[in-house]
């Protein structure tokens, strides 16, 4: 095997098994994004099919969580969606948190180009918006220590993602980056963030995706959707948790965590 499925291999035995690793062994750390990507690509290849993406770390508090200086893609997988009616698994889940997430579907597929996307240009490219809650985790036991493109190659953190309601058409009109959000989890728990903390506005880290994505060679598949990053701080959650996600006339979103 080539260092990339010898990664790519270490890392899906880990998920699998629920086993986390210290870091990918020196000869296979990635040197360069590309590397880096190749590895997250493996993965996927190797279980199941894309059903979208994700940006992790788009917010100073994302950021910091698991350390590093901007944000990354990642991807979601078939298996890692839950639906609505589903219990969140702690099993596992080094990590531990619920993140509400602003997320849009694109209406076609986009191939690399060599042209920059503009804001005003990004929304003939959305087919809608829908809200999200994402429960990260990370397959290294110091993932905040891991580095950028060990966590790249781990996928970004990509780990159980639940997605929402479509959200009514007069998203297109606000302000994103004001809209608040609150999330509760548990009974005393209450949390709020709003759009600005999604790299100043949610549909800034739209813009970011689909140029990061065209650098990093990445197509992006019609009806496949970016998750843009949490709205509030990385929320603590624990087994047996109610978790409320409250985005104001878009939307809410309920769901629990499960007591195993």
């Amino acid at each position: 095997m080539n260092k990339f499925e010898q990664a790519s291999d270490l890392l899906r035995n880990s998920k699998n098994t629920g086993e986390a690793i210290f870091n990918l062994p020196d000869h296979l750390v990635p040197s360069t994004f590309e590397d880096a990507y190749a590895i997250q690509a493996a993965v996927e290849c190797t279980t199941d099919r894309r059903i979208g993406w994700k940006i992790a770390a788009t917010s100073k508090d994302g950021q910091k969580h698991i350390g590093v200086s901007g944000p990354i893609i990642g991807r979601i997988t078939f298996s890692m969606s839950l639906n609505t009616d589903e219990f969140v698994s702690p099993k596992s889940n080094r990590m531990m948190v619920a993140e509400p997430e602003f997320v849009f579907v694109f209406n076609k597929t986009i191939e690399p180009t060599n042209t920059p996307f503009k804001r005003e240009d990004i929304f003939s490219h959305v087919l809608c918006m829908k809200l999200g809650l994402e429960f990260p985790n990370s397959r290294y036991t110091q993932f905040e220590k891991a580095g950028e493109l060990p966590l790249i190659a781990d996928n970004a953190c990509a780990h159980q993602f639940m997605l929402g309601p479509t959200v009514p058409e007069l998203w297109r009109e606000l302000a994103l980056a004001d809209h608040v959000v609150k999330i509760q989890t548990g009974i005393e728990h209450h949390y709020e963030g709003r759009g600005s903390n999604v790299l100043g506005d949610p549909v800034n880290a739209l813009l970011w995706f689909l140029n990061e994505a065209s650098k990093r060679k990445l197509v992006i598949n019609e009806g496949d959707f970016v998750t843009t990053g949490t709205s509030t701080q990385p929320v603590p959650i624990q087994a047996g948790d109610k978790i409320r996600a409250d985005f104001g006339i878009l939307g809410e979103m309920h769901c629990q965590v499960d007591n195993i």
